[in-house]
């Protein structure tokens, strides 16, 4: 029978979850809601950069930055493997990816660390994914070619313990993108796009923390991740964006007892790339309204992205634009603000393992209807026998059977290679 310490922390959570569930629903503070807001989401080249590779993480609504390090904190957050309790784990992990719309795309990773001593740590990743088979035609509709479009990511990641409780990572990456094989498109020749960036990692680890009497581990998270440079596919084309983002996280691992432990993680995440301009097109030029031009360097697009949002166009009775007297274009009051804090996604999640042997877990994930509408639930288990870990997952949209990401699994085996 669990103690009644069990069901206070569980209501205390809870509440906490219910109050950032509210803060991520349209609210009037301002007197705008999200229904006020235009449909402006970020798009980035290289978006599988950005997917979530693991099946732990997978199962807890993508809330990975602040959980307890295994092989692919490579992927989320390099500091925590300073404090991770093995000495070395490698996992493989495997996703049919949109099996809504076809059945030949995935995404494989294979993740591993060691610890070298107390203080360094060093660990490397291999992401593919596999974008199928696509038939290549020209404007009449003629074939010209069956290819298999393919990316990788190659990563090299370094944590160093800072002191008891903090820890810093870095991770080199090397990232190729090769979606037409080479195609001249209108007389355009083609080619892949090559990345190089950076991971940027922060971790406060306190494995003597306490909510009321019960103990436990408290872990803080913050990550910059993909911070490198923009991508173009010809000579052509505009070079875009890479998906550099921003997470916080935070984690709480209570203590039950010799039995039961159950770990309560919550993150924000938001891109760091410009916010969209709104054009128009006046006198056969298109002339931006609102917003700022996206078309900067790496640095200031990480600062800009924070102060961007066009927010919303006023309009007179007419439903003719408002001008002020300086030329430029009235927006809504708050509209700026709150497009803004709809560039923040919520995610939320909890897992209980018993004996350390057995583990469930569950997640939502939120994201603003006006900047992608990804809503989701997570279910997920491990099992774990002697030096090996079996984790699976399953995402079930919060909008429907018709999301291409309704029922996508995940599958991970992790191989503990030695104990501390």
């Amino acid at each position: 029978m669990k103690s009644p310490r069990f069901y206070k922390l569980l209501l205390a959570i809870s509440s906490v979850l219910v109050c950032q569930s509210a803060f991520a629903q349209p609210t009037g503070g301002s007197g705008v809601s999200d229904n006020d807001l235009q449909l402006n989401t970020l798009t980035t080249s290289l978006p599988f950069m950005a997917i979530t590779p693991d099946s732990r993480a997978g199962g807890m609504g993508d809330a990975g930055t602040a959980l307890s390090a295994n092989s692919t904190s490579v992927y989320w957050n390099t500091s925590l493997l300073s404090f991770a309790k093995e000495k070395s784990e490698v996992s493989l992990s495997y996703t049919p990816w949109l099996r809504q719309l076809t059945n030949d795309i995935h995404l494989s990773y294979l993740a591993g660390y060691k610890q070298l001593n107390k203080v360094h740590s060093i660990g490397g990743a291999l992401r593919y994914f596999s974008l199928g088979e696509i038939t290549f035609t020209d404007i009449n509709g003629d074939v010209l070619r069956d290819d298999k479009p393919s990316e990788f990511e190659l990563v090299g990641a370094y944590a160093f313990k800072l002191a008891d409780r903090f820890s810093i990572g870095v991770n080199g990456k090397f990232a190729y993108s090769n979606l037409t094989g080479g195609l001249t498109v209108a007389g355009v020749n083609t080619k892949p796009g090559v990345v190089g960036a950076a991971d940027l990692s922060f971790s406060y680890f306190n494995d003597d923390a306490h909510i009321g009497s019960t103990d436990g581990t408290y872990t803080f998270g913050l990550t910059i991740n993909n911070i490198g440079n923009k991508v173009s596919y010809s000579e052509l084309s505009r070079r875009d964006f890479i998906p550099m983002n921003l997470k916080i996280g935070n984690s709480f691992l209570a203590d039950f007892d010799e039995y039961n432990k159950v770990t309560f993680s919550l993150d924000l995440q938001r891109l760091l790339v410009p916010t969209p301009a709104i054009y128009k097109l006046i006198n056969g030029n298109y002339v931006m309204l609102a917003g700022m031009d996206g078309d900067i360097g790496i640095i200031s697009s990480m600062m800009q992205s924070f102060y961007d949002a066009p927010g919303v166009l006023a309009e007179d009775e007419d439903g003719n634009y408002i001008q002020n007297q300086d030329g430029s274009y009235q927006i809504v009051k708050g509209t700026r603000l709150k497009e803004e804090l709809a560039e923040i996604n919520i995610a939320a999640g909890a897992e209980w393992w018993y004996s350390n042997v057995l583990a469930i877990r569950g997640g939502v994930f939120y994201e603003n209807k006006n900047k992608g509408n990804r809503q989701f639930l997570n279910l997920g288990a491990s099992l774990k026998y002697n030096m090996f870990t079996i984790d699976f997952s399953y995402l079930a949209s919060l909008n429907g059977r018709q999301s291409p990401l309704a029922n996508t699994l995940r599958f991970t085996l992790r191989l503990n290679l030695g104990g501390n």
